[in-house]
């Protein structure tokens, strides 16, 4: 444009440059359409404007070769040098490797799990907590602050009916029609009589069960949660929205501010306005709140306290809840942008290819204990996160206990796993990062190997996985890449030697193969921290 090659139409904007790694690797290092988003703002043919740019590309430092493809893709393919200074930017980078400022300044609060206190945590509270866990560290890769939060539901009729269970249970009867089963149940009741033996004779003894029924199985659930390594900046009582009267005072505010509108003898809030099937009413005919004016009331906390962006993680059957938050927050004046919902499906667990249902201590659920007991903690995060939470998964037990390629959190900690074992092997054989004077030896354009190429590639695209990730809450995208490099670095150690055969000397192609090896752990073990997997230094 500067010289004169391409000129912009009258009131015509240059787009943004999108610079791609190709889905093949037969068509370069990186691709761009730019040609054909220009051709229209300079009136040529998109071809045209190809030949333009390839002509400028090709002597660029570093370019090996620029192709145009199709109707004005434009391929470009690095030299050697080049393409394998990845390596070392990785290794010196680190940890940091892969992780940018783009949500920088975010709060976000970031809302998962929240099961509630009246039974064990679920296969479905399971996915969530591995999913919203690594969903929070890939944000914080971005430079978000995120606070994890767990919505403690400690009001309503379940827990009635969980207090009805306990109370029954200890009186030696059957649990209520409605209520809960499980030895479970059976086991915390018999806890709260030898905690407290007056209870069964209290005034009340179904609230002293319920006090100590939900404090006994909140513990228990926070206990599984923590070994499975998630822990929460902030647990939130729903009860004490009404306790301190913050939802009376916000129905109040809100009667008065025109957000709601009066028909039936009912306040009823305009969730239709965001994709609801009906309006929802907020404050019943008999003066009493509807569940969703604690929502409402739970929103404005949430904002009180610094949130800029509220991502709530629910259950299958919350499909409604998308439109009622948002039209909260528009009652509030606030964006309804500002929140967002992200809905899981369900989980199956399969073994000798028939679906497991039936727990041993819950009685009717398959919980997390069970999964983990059966599997694992890493087997179970990496498997319920290498999924997009829209999507029904099966979770084959045979296969994740199975030390083999066909299981996907073997096939990428087995090469971790590996890249450390031929780092030993090249201690032993004398191959370091370095010469003999400290100095670090790195010779890029010996890294001219096709699978170094691909290897390379793959490490490139580490970063952009990443910032994906966090842009589209899809954590499975670094899991699905970690799959893709640890298979294209099981490629490489087929055909590219780090140490020496026999007696032969070390060359400058070892030293820097090292950094090449070194790269793809430090990238396996960002991925790997990122959906609270261990990465394995022998396996």
């Amino acid at each position: 444009m500067a010289q004169g090659d391409l000129a912009l139409a009258d009131g015509a904007a240059l787009p943004e440059v999108r610079i791609e790694r190709p889905k093949n690797r037969e068509h370069g290092d990186w691709a761009t359409n730019v040609a054909m988003q220009l051709a229209k703002k300079v009136g040529r043919a998109p071809r045209d404007v190809a030949a333009v740019v390839q002509d400028r590309l090709q002597g660029t430092p570093g370019v090996a070769a620029v192709d145009v493809a199709g109707p004005g893709f434009l391929n470009i393919t690095l030299d050697a040098a080049a393409a394998g200074g990845i390596a070392r930017t990785v290794v010196e980078q680190g940890e940091a490797f892969g992780r940018a400022d783009a949500l920088a300044g975010t709060s976000i609060n970031l809302e998962f799990v929240s099961a509630n206190p009246t039974g064990p945590v679920h296969l479905g509270g399971t996915r969530w907590a591995a999913v919203g866990d690594s969903l929070a560290r890939v944000l914080e890769a971005q430079g978000a602050q995120v606070v994890r939060e767990y919505y403690f539901n400690d009001a309503g009729a379940q827990i009635d009916r969980f207090a009805r269970s306990l109370l029954a249970r200890a009186q030696g009867e059957p649990a209520p029609e409605d209520g809960y089963g499980g030895e479970y149940v059976t086991e915390i009741a018999q806890r709260i009589v030898a905690e407290n033996p007056g209870v069964l004779d209290s005034g009340d003894p179904q609230e002293g069960f319920r006090a100590a029924g939900v404090e006994l199985m909140f513990a228990e659930i926070k206990s599984s949660l923590h070994d499975f390594g998630v822990d929460f900046d902030v647990y939130f009582h729903e009860q004490s929205l009404f306790s301190n009267g913050a939802v009376e005072a916000l129905l109040e505010q809100l009667k008065t501010s025109g957000a709601l509108y009066f028909a039936d003898g009912a306040w009823w809030l305009r969730s239709t306005a965001y994709g609801d099937d009906k309006d929802r009413v907020v404050v019943k005919s008999d003066g009493q709140a509807a569940y969703i004016a604690g929502d409402i009331a739970y929103f404005k906390n949430k904002r009180d306290r610094g949130a800029d962006l509220c991502i709530y993680m629910l259950g299958a059957d919350h499909h409604g809840y998308v439109a009622r938050l948002k039209a909260a927050a528009a009652a509030l004046g606030d964006a309804p942008e500002r929140v967002e919902v992200l809905i899981g499906q369900m989980v199956n667990l399969v073994k000798d290819g028939v679906p497991v249902r039936m727990s041993k201590r819950n009685g009717t659920v398959v919980t997390m204990e069970d999964l983990v007991e059966a599997v694992g903690v890493d087997a179970a995060r990496y498997s319920l996160t290498r999924f997009s939470v829209d999507s029904n998964i099966d979770i084959d037990l045979d296969l994740l206990t199975r030390r083999s390629n066909e299981n996907p959190v073997f096939y990428v900690q087995y090469a971790h796993a590996r890249t450390c074992a031929v780092g030993r092997n090249a201690e032993a054989a004398g191959v370091s990062r370095t010469g003999a004077d400290g100095e670090a030896v790195f010779d890029a354009s010996l890294l001219d190997h096709p699978m170094e190429g691909e290897l390379l590639a793959a490490l490139g695209q580490y970063p952009s996985v990443l910032a994906q990730a966090a842009e589209f809450r899809e954590p499975h995208r670094v899991a699905r890449h970690l799959e893709v490099l640890a298979g294209t670095y099981h490629r490489w150690y087929d055909v590219c030697r780090v140490a020496p055969q026999g007696d032969d000397d070390v060359t400058d192609l070892h030293r820097t193969r090292l950094w090449l090896n070194d790269a793809a752990r430090q990238v396996l073990a960002n991925g790997l921290g990122l959906l609270g997997v261990s990465a394995p230094e022998r396996m």
